[in-house]
């Protein structure tokens, strides 16, 4: 009896040891679904049934886009924080509940570092600072100047409070010495109905929403928030270039998984996401909508979303020089 538990034991134990190969190996065995906390149509849903698209097809398994909106991405994220940990639940997560709400929330229902498992980065999406055609600057120095000579007198409009274009224009006021007011609205269409309109003056948002805007003449783009020109827009300078050293915001999204998903797994579908980035057709569809495909090992994101939630904790409150 005794030898008979002791063998039972050791089975287990051996089990225990190979299971996680195992469920790599037979990875994934049945459909995945991955969150997106976001209503359909907008760049991180858009782009996740995309990935969701190329993901069924290397793998051979049918990856689901279920919507899970409200709260800043927060509600959304939590359902998969809570989730089985087999990788069957999936977070296509953007940088509103990845890094902004740590760094700016409190009591947020999850904890970033401790309930996720970062799998890959999987493409950036920069903001051009567009003005309404009215407002008297044409270029970056004219709006620090006149932003200087007006404080508090300059609106720029958001997707909401601590949303990442609300971040990008808190960040501007900080590094140009500069206060301009921030208006949030419910989402990008009604900021840019009232920046079209002169309600508000300037606005940092997606390139693919306000680009056909500006061709139209109906905003002008001063910069774009990148390191390098963007290839939808190359005559619009960068801020880097037009005298804000080190300048580089915009959104992003990635996959996560919960915390105790075994390695064999994220890391399976970590390769697999840079084999789909890495196709042609793939690249082409993020790039006519202004996305940057950006694959990393897990570790890499990891340390990504550390620098981020850094960067925002660390904005400061009030902008150098003061107003």
């Amino acid at each position: 009896m005794i030898k008979s538990i002791a063998l039972c034991a050791a089975i287990s134990a051996a089990c225990a040891v190979v299971s996680p190969a195992l469920a790599a190996t037979d990875y994934p065995s049945h459909s995945v679904t991955m969150i997106v906390a976001y209503p359909p149509g907008g760049s991180t849903d858009t782009a996740a049934r995309l990935v969701a698209e190329n993901m069924s097809k290397k793998l051979g398994q049918t990856f689901v886009v279920e919507n899970r909106p409200g709260a800043g991405g927060t509600i959304g994220a939590s359902l998969v924080a809570r989730s089985n940990p087999n990788g069957y639940t999936l977070l296509f997560g953007a940088s509103a509940e990845t890094s902004i709400a740590p760094a700016t929330m409190e009591n947020i229902p999850f904890n970033i570092e401790t309930d996720f498992k970062p799998i890959s980065l999987v493409g950036k999406v920069p903001f051009l600072l567009v003005a309404n055609p009215g407002f008297p600057p044409n270029n970056v120095s004219e709006l620090i100047k006149y932003a200087k000579e007006h404080p508090h007198e300059v609106n720029f409009s958001s997707f909401g409070n601590n949303t990442s274009n609300h971040l990008t224009g808190e960040l501007f006021n900080s590094l140009a010495g500069v206060k301009m007011t921030h208006i949030p609205y419910k989402g990008s269409g009604p900021s840019i109905t009232d920046l079209v309109g002169g309600q508000v003056q300037v606005s940092f948002d997606t390139v693919t929403a306000v680009l056909p805007l500006v061709q139209g003449g109906k905003l002008k783009a001063l910069a774009v928030t990148t390191a390098e020109r963007s290839a939808m827009a190359p005559n619009v300078p960068t801020l880097d270039e037009s005298g804000i050293k080190g300048f580089i915001a915009g959104t992003w999204f990635g996959l996560l998984a919960p915390s105790g998903t075994p390695d064999e797994i994220t890391g399976k579908l970590s390769k697999t996401i840079a084999e789909v980035l890495n196709d042609p057709s793939l690249s082409k569809q993020f790039a006519d909508r202004g996305i940057t495909p950006a694959a990393t090992t897990p570790d890499e994101f990891k340390t990504f979303i550390r620098s981020e939630i850094s960067k925002w904790k660390n904005l400061p409150k009030e902008p150098k020089g003061g107003q």
